[in-house]
């Protein structure tokens, strides 16, 4: 019998004022799996994470979080919720006068009473896990963009979450290391045993590491489907197939997307 859902998305409908973004959102994240958001720009990935993340309220429905409602709690309940995540948003998000140790530490600063010499410790851990050990007095503009992302993939880490979450984690990066990312991504993910929740559009990373993913349309404002991307390459929605493949004929549920020219 499978497991209830680590996470559910029920009936969400998303939009800025009079602005409906997305509508009738339905989804659910088992545990310890990688769970890809994805879609064109401008379809509501992001926006489906802020939502997911508590930034913000739905319009109507709701995100259940091992079957207890987010939403319907005080803000001590969500504010509570809310360390059992790890965020890592768009460019690493880093404090640019501060050292990436400092930057990894601010978390358990804020949220522990931890002593100084514990905090330091496991901010050198974190660190080396994502293979920055040695990097600890630098600065984020002293390193490239991939240690950005690893730096800031470290502090989302800090407080040993249960879900994390990416908003476009290989914007901006070169294809080796993206795919270095995407490693260290399912490294982590099986080192940790955390769920991990993933915003973006680029192909190679959703065809190596999803195990679940769901399309947003931005012309319908909805779901188009949910379900193993190897296995949307055969999806009856043309959108979804065009979008997996590039417009291109899918040969098989296998075949991966096409091969750039």
């Amino acid at each position: 019998m499978n497991a209830a859902p680590q996470i559910e998305i029920c009936d969400l409908t998303m939009a800025y004022g009079s602005y409906v973004v997305m509508r009738s959102i339905r989804a659910a994240v088992a545990k310890g799996s990688v769970f890809v958001i994805m879609g064109g720009s401008g379809c509501g990935k992001s926006t489906l994470l802020r939502h997911m993340i508590g930034m913000i309220r739905p319009a109507t429905g709701d995100i259940r979080y091992d079957g207890a409602s987010f939403w319907s709690q005080n803000d001590e309940g969500r504010q509570a919720k809310l360390r059992d995540f790890g965020v890592l948003f768009q460019g690493g998000a880093l404090w640019s006068s501060m050292t990436l140790a400092e930057n990894v530490a601010l978390p358990l600063e804020e949220f522990t009473a931890l002593p100084p010499g514990e905090v330091r410790e496991i901010v050198r851990l974190k660190l080396a896990l994502v293979g920055l050990a040695g990097f600890e007095d630098y600065y984020p503009s002293e390193i490239s963009g991939g240690m950005c992302k690893r730096a800031g993939l470290a502090r989302a880490m800090a407080l040993d979450p249960e879900i994390l979450f990416f908003d476009e984690p290989s914007a901006g990066l070169d294809p080796i290391s993206s795919r270095n990312l995407d490693r260290l991504i399912l490294e982590l993910r099986d080192s940790l045993g955390a769920t991990v929740v993933i915003v973006t559009h680029e192909l190679a990373s959703i065809f190596a590491i999803a195990d679940d993913a769901v399309y947003l349309d931005a012309e319908s404002k909805t779901m188009r489907a949910q379900g193993r991307p190897k296995d949307l390459l055969q999806s009856p929605d043309p959108r979804v197939r065009a979008f997996l493949t590039r417009g291109e004929p899918a040969s098989s549920p296998t075949s991966g997307p096409p091969s750039p020219p």
